[in-house]
Parts: C-alpha cells; sequence; structure tokens
C-alpha cells in the first residue's frame, strides 16, 4: 500500500470573519494510492486554519500550508498499512 503526495497548491485565504488574528482558507491536494496493484489518483480540497495575527504574505501562505501538511501525516497514519514486526 503506498500513499504519496503528488502536488499540493494554496486556492485562496484571508482574516477569519468573527475571530481576530486567525487566518483561513484552502489547500488543494493531488494524491496517489496504491492499493492491491490499483493505483488511483484523487485531488482533496483541505480547509485550513492559522492563529498568526498580522504577518507578511510569504509567513501566512507556510502556516496555512503547514495546517494541511499536519492533516496530511494525520491522514497517510490512517491509510498505511501496519506491518507486524519479526520478534528476534
Amino acid at each position: 500500500m503506498s500513499f504519496e503526495v503528488i502536488g499540493c497548491q494554496l486556492l485562496h485565504f484571508g482574516p477569519h470573519r468573527t475571530i481576530k488574528g486567525r487566518l483561513t482558507g484552502a489547500v488543494r491536494v493531488r494524491i496517489r494510492e496504491g492499493f492491491m496493484g490499483n493505483v488511483t489518483e484523487y485531488g482533496l480540497n483541505l480547509p485550513v486554519k492559522a492563529d498568526c495575527g498580522t504577518v507578511p504574505h510569504e509567513q501566512a501562505r507556510t502556516a496555512l500550508l503547514a495546517h494541511a501538511a499536519h492533516q496530511l501525516n494525520r491522514l497517510k497514519a490512517r491509510h498505511v498499512a501496519h506491518l507486524p514486526a519479526a520478534a528476534e
């Protein structure tokens, strides 16, 4: 079983409507997954957020992409098979 991220793109972001200092946005992720000989590619749109206040554009972008990476790591942990290790 394999799970790999092909691409990641920040679609949009802006300040949260009610919470001061929070940014919200969306990240589009392309994923390639292999299972039992079948390879599937699909896209996910992940909602992202970051509590970083007023920061330059690049720092905001980095914070939102880091939140997307955290979500993807959690997703990958659920999809990768945990194979038992042989006892020595």
